[in-house]
């Protein structure tokens, strides 16, 4: 991973603990009717900002490549969006019996129902020397099947908590990502050649706009006075997220390496990051919609808030050991598939 690609997460996890930090103490201002109007600003112009904003920055011609690795493909998708939520709530069966916050664990939940997204995954796979081409064709093409099945599995596992019908839950999705990211692609048609030149900084902008996304959030949290957070809770949870996480990169891990697998070493590179990772990007804005004016929607967005730090900071560690890991494998398959020098008699 770059130095400047490392400092621009470094500085936007720093970001999350001083909007919190902020939240506490003026938690009045990013409220509904406060100064920031964040039921305009953030639920349809920050959100769209985000969307369109990706939908310039996404390389679709780089998709082409991946586009025909349909195992992959299949097997990505399937592990983020079935078993990763269905493990989840299986797990979850056995911590309700325990004294951990409720609000937390149906956190945890959501966590679970995300799509991949659309940075880390990839920048992490590219640090490694994976499959960089299918890692953008899943994270980018998780994001959009996310829109629809995202909401689906929320409703399915959690139930809708909010006075929001399903049909404007799916609308308002529509017009605010959906159609953004459709419109940044067209425009990026248009001025290609400069985007390619002057490199704007896409990454930089969506996480300014997500920061001031997460302020709003905390700020209604805060400015409940019948919230309930305690510190064992909110500790446990932290450790069960590194655990998911690292159970889950050891089985796709397994599953990519067995002895019938296809897989290439640097596909596997790819599967183990597009697998486990969730986007905070969309997800966010997501909850904001499915659970719009629920009073325990901070607790619930509270687990997405730590994992996505978390997956960048434990991807970041595993680098080196990954590719030490691939470049082994990849030299011993070479030397397995040279053909043998035939035996002088």
């Amino acid at each position: 991973m770059g130095l400047l690609e490392r400092l621009r997460k470094e500085w936007f996890i720093l970001g999350i603990v001083l909007v919190i930090a902020v939240a506490r103490l003026e938690p009045g201002v990013g409220v509904k009717g406060g100064p920031l109007k964040p039921e305009i600003t953030i639920t349809y112009i920050a959100v769209s900002a985000i969307f369109f904003n990706s939908g310039l920055s996404l390389k679709t011609e780089e998709l082409t490549s991946a586009l025909m690795h349909v195992k992959l493909h299949l097997f990505v998708q399937i592990f983020t969006l079935v078993f990763f939520p269905t493990a989840i709530w299986v797990f979850l069966q056995l911590l309700s019996i325990t004294p951990i916050n409720e609000w937390l664990l149906k956190g945890l939940q959501t966590v679970g129902c995300m799509p991949p997204p659309v940075s880390s995954a990839v920048i992490l796979t590219k640090a490694v020397g994976g499959n960089e081409a299918a890692a953008i064709f899943n994270s980018a093409f998780g994001s959009f099947l996310g829109i629809v099945i995202t909401p689906l599995l929320l409703l399915l596992f959690l139930g809708s908590s909010s006075s929001v019908p399903f049909t404007s839950i799916f609308s308002q999705l529509f017009m605010t990502v959906v159609v953004p990211l459709i419109i940044g692609q067209i425009v990026r048609r248009y001025i290609k050649d400069w985007l390619e030149r002057k490199k704007p900084p896409f990454g930089a902008i969506s996480s300014c706009v997500l920061l001031m996304i997460i302020y709003t959030t905390f700020c209604d949290t805060f400015a409940n006075p019948n919230i309930d957070l305690d510190k064992f809770s909110l500790i446990i949870i932290v450790f069960i997220i590194f655990s998911v996480q690292m159970s889950f990169m050891f089985l796709t891990f397994l599953f990519s390496t067995r002895h019938n697998s296809t897989f290439t070493p640097a596909d596997t590179v790819a599967i183990v990051f597009c697998s486990t990772h969730k986007s905070l990007t969309l997800g966010i804005p997501m909850l904001k919609i499915v659970f719009s004016g629920y009073e325990h929607l901070s607790l619930i967005s509270i687990p997405l808030l730590i994992y996505h730090p978390a997956q960048i900071l434990l991807g970041s560690l595993l680098v080196p050991t990954i590719k030490s890991w691939m470049v082994s494998r990849q030299k011993a398959l070479k030397l397995t598939r040279q053909p043998k020098a035939p035996v002088k008699v």
